[in-house]
């Protein structure tokens, strides 16, 4: 009986364009996380199939064979609506946090603030694959950049439609509504208070004569 297709990509929760520093360095994650020893998160199953992907995928010639299976595997035509709705809501709040997170740093530092592909995938708490696609979707239409330093920051056009109303934040969104913020006490001690984040203000656009 032949052995069943197995997913390496989805074991290490990579892209199949991932590249070799990529999965070194997601694979030493996950090495640490499952790792038997590991009295929080050990898992030692999922342990041996991290292990076995990474042996495939870090050796550029299996991983060229397994690539070729992995092809065939994914030219499947059954449309699930149900998943399809559930991907919508997902890259909708993945895109929602991405602009905050963006929109945060370019109001710090307007000049240059973005932030670095792997500040993103840690900050949102998602894996690289799924920011592929609304990361090109935004860069498409012109809302966020690729700055000198590498990293990617929002642009004006990206400010404006944050703006708009069918990007008002919703409740479900992956970010915090609230934050803390420490204000001096009246003893000299900081206390904690509560602010709520009400989103950036619309840009007014200014006319300048020629």
């Amino acid at each position: 009986m032949p052995k069943q297709f197995v997913d390496y990509y989805e074991i290490l929760e990579l892209s199949p364009r991932a590249t070799p520093d990529t999965i070194d360095r997601v694979y030493r994650i996950m090495l640490k996380r499952f790792h038997p020893d590991n009295p929080v998160t050990g898992d030692p199953e999922r342990f041996a199939a991290v292990r076995e992907a990474y042996e495939t995928l870090s050796n550029p010639d299996r991983r060229a064979g397994y690539d070729m299976r992995y092809g065939d595997t994914q030219t499947g035509s059954i449309f699930d609506q149900e998943t399809a709705q559930t991907d919508r809501e997902e890259d909708r709040r993945i895109l929602h946090a991405i602009f905050s997170l963006l929109y945060t740093e370019r109001r710090r530092k307007p000049l240059d603030g973005g932030l670095g592909a792997v500040a993103l995938e840690r900050a949102l708490g998602v894996p690289e694959r799924d920011l592929e696609f609304p990361l090109w979707y935004m860069k498409q239409h012109g809302w966020i950049e690729v700055l000198d330093s590498g990293q990617i920051a929002i642009t004006v056009e990206g400010i404006d439609k944050l703006a708009d109303k069918d990007m008002a934040y919703r409740q479900d969104r992956m970010l915090p509504e609230t934050s803390s913020v420490s204000t001096p006490g009246s003893s000299g001690r900081s206390n904690s208070r509560k602010e709520t984040y009400p989103g950036p203000r619309p840009v007014n656009r200014v006319t300048v004569a020629g």
